[in-house]
């Protein structure tokens, strides 16, 4: 059974940083390529950052040198290191994997920015 779980959201000044983390289970982590979505209130669920199981990343244009995504095989776990947060990163978080073909996300963690 793949599980995704994600910690570490919370409420934070602008300017302030978060470093949220995805515990999985069930799948061979260090194969996969891992991902990071957000989701703010009554929008689209976006792609934020992604890393494949070489280390190599990819972000969004609007989080470039902010933010960081990095795993550790040893912990099945995949973090995202927020920096200077703004309003407009507040958002739901959501842990992504793809295994067997099938979307695997976890329930996700709150972040909000205030200003």
């Amino acid at each position: 059974q793949v599980q995704l779980v994600e910690s570490g959201g919370g409420l934070v000044q602008a300017g302030g940083s978060l470093r949220l983390s995805c515990r999985t289970s069930g799948i061979n982590f260090k194969i996969h390529r891992m991902n990071w979505y957000r989701q703010a209130a009554g929008k689209q669920r976006d792609l934020v950052a992604t890393i494949s199981s070489d280390g190599s990343t990819n972000y969004t244009d609007s989080v470039k040198g902010r933010f960081t995504i990095s795993r550790d095989n040893a912990r099945n776990t995949v973090y995202l290191q927020m920096n200077t947060l703004k309003p407009e990163d507040t958002a739901d978080y959501y842990c992504h994997v793809t295994w067997k073909s099938s979307n695997f996300w976890g329930r996700g963690t709150q972040v909000t920015v205030s200003s």
